[in-house]
């Protein structure tokens, strides 16, 4: 008898990978494939849409044809800050511009004039000002330097609904991608946002669509339910919330570190905004307020520059162990009035310093993880409220002995745990639609934890 499953789409920046995920919510298959980026018009990087589209139907096609599967669902989810912009014959008109691409200075100037300036708009958006990676900008670009490819667009829709589009033929827009550091909705409102309503944005989005629905669809003679698809970050937070009701933050630690609190729904404030905080959005509506640093990015950067110095292998730190006595060596090095972060910076105090000041390489890496663990608690207290008892740490730092150790020590308070879900938002995905597909009860032992506790004040 086939196993019932629900296919996911879990598309990264690196790797795309395909999962059937059974009722117990067992990974039971899984395939991944990376594309070589190509170019936009201007020569810049971005994916390769093409390569996307046609891996999509390969690997639905593939997984239909596995006997031992009976494939119940379908959903998505990926990066955000991605449009797709489709015809009247749902054919991209453009390449799929990469999120970090520069924005012009004179008409971000200009959008910020017509629209009351940076500050009303980032406090009503609950976006930092963020050039292309706020994607209704992309949108206004659009509109404002190819007016006639504007005129062309039927559809804008963010990558998760494009996939889902894909299969389903049906433009939608959904919450988790529309509300996160977009600039298109209004978190005071609850709606699209005044300019997007002004430039007649908001006629390029498929229809409003709740994030954990789905609708019946026929895909090479087959049945099942798509769903609508998420956001890569908010999915992540789904097996979380399915599984515990006492406040807590998720640290979800990538190239990005963002700390997560479906918590918190104080609204932002102007300083919070200038130190790269923003609201993402809980699958069900709600506001999930976030600080986020770049610290993986730093921790790649960093670790490279080391290993050269030291003439060693980068990948050897990660199997290194904690060692208070060379933290507390450390620690005792720093003048009393600079033991805590005082103010938000964008990179941690180590690429400042010099290679020669460390004898070795483990202490040189000690010292960069301090260094990043200062930057990370500051980035935390931003969006830390008083109910918050627990911390999960989820990603590549919660498997660093070093960065763990270090955390925990830092907050005495509250409990911190390393936490494991097995493809955490590919799991957070299927969670969304559950009930479409899955007749059993949610299971309470998705997530794995290993808890850290404070071994002595260092920091």
């Amino acid at each position: 008898m086939p196993k019932p499953v629900i296919a996911i789409f879990d598309v990264g920046k690196t790797n795309k990978k395909l999962f059937l995920i059974d009722e117990n919510y067992n990974i039971v298959y899984e395939r991944s494939a990376r594309f070589v980026e190509t170019v936009d018009e201007d020569g810049e990087p971005c994916e390769n849409l093409e390569s996307l589209r046609l891996s999509v139907y390969d690997s639905l096609n593939q997984v239909l044809l596995l006997k031992e599967f009976d494939i119940k669902a379908v959903n998505f989810s990926s990066y955000g800050a991605s449009f797709v912009y489709l015809d009247e014959k749902g054919k991209p008109l453009t390449p799929l511009y990469n999120y970090l691409k520069d924005y012009p200075e004179t008409l971000k100037k200009e959008f910020y004039e017509t629209y009351g300036g940076e500050e009303k708009i980032s406090l009503e958006t609950a976006s930092p000002i963020l050039g292309s990676l706020n994607s209704g900008m992309q949108l206004y670009r659009l509109k404002k330097e190819r007016p006639v490819l504007f005129d062309k667009i039927k559809y804008a829709l963010h990558l998760p609904q494009y996939l889902s589009y894909l299969i389903t033929g049906k433009a939608v827009a959904d919450i988790t991608s529309i509300g996160c550091h977009t600039q298109l909705w209004d978190f005071n409102e609850n709606s699209y946002h005044n300019w997007v309503i002004d430039e007649k944005i908001d006629q390029k989005f498929g229809a409003f669509t709740p994030a954990d629905s789905s609708s019946e669809t026929t895909f090479e003679g087959k049945k099942f339910q798509v769903g609508v698809g998420l956001h890569d970050s908010s999915a992540a937070l789904i097996p979380y919330l399915a599984n515990f009701s006492s406040p807590f933050i998720l640290l979800s630690t990538g190239t990005w570190c963002i700390s997560l609190n479906p918590f918190n729904q104080e609204p932002l404030t102007l300083s919070e905004l200038k130190e790269d905080c923003l609201c993402y959005m809980h699958f069900k509506g709600k506001a999930v307020k976030a600080s986020r640093i770049f610290a993986g990015n730093e921790h790649e950067i960093q670790l490279k520059r080391i290993a050269d110095h030291f003439d060693r292998a980068a990948y050897l730190f990660k199997h290194l162990k904690f060692n208070p006595a060379m933290i507390l060596k450390l620690a005792n090095k720093i003048p009393e009035n600079q033991k805590d972060q005082q103010e938000f910076t964008a990179n941690s105090a180590f690429p400042a310093r010099e290679m020669e000041l460390f004898q070795t390489a483990e202490e040189a890496y000690h010292q960069l993880i301090f260094d990043l663990i200062k930057q990370q608690i500051y980035s935390l207290r931003l969006i830390l409220n008083p109910g918050v008892k627990r911390i999960f740490v989820d990603g590549g730092f919660g498997k660093n002995a070093i960065y763990m150790h270090l955390l925990a020590t830092s907050l005495p308070d509250i409990e911190v745990y390393a936490s494991s879900v097995s493809q955490a938002t590919a799991i957070g995905t299927a969670l969304a639609i559950n009930d479409a597909w899955n007749t059993n009860a949610t299971p309470s032992d998705i997530i794995q934890l290993k808890y850290y506790s404070a071994i002595q004040r260092t920091l």
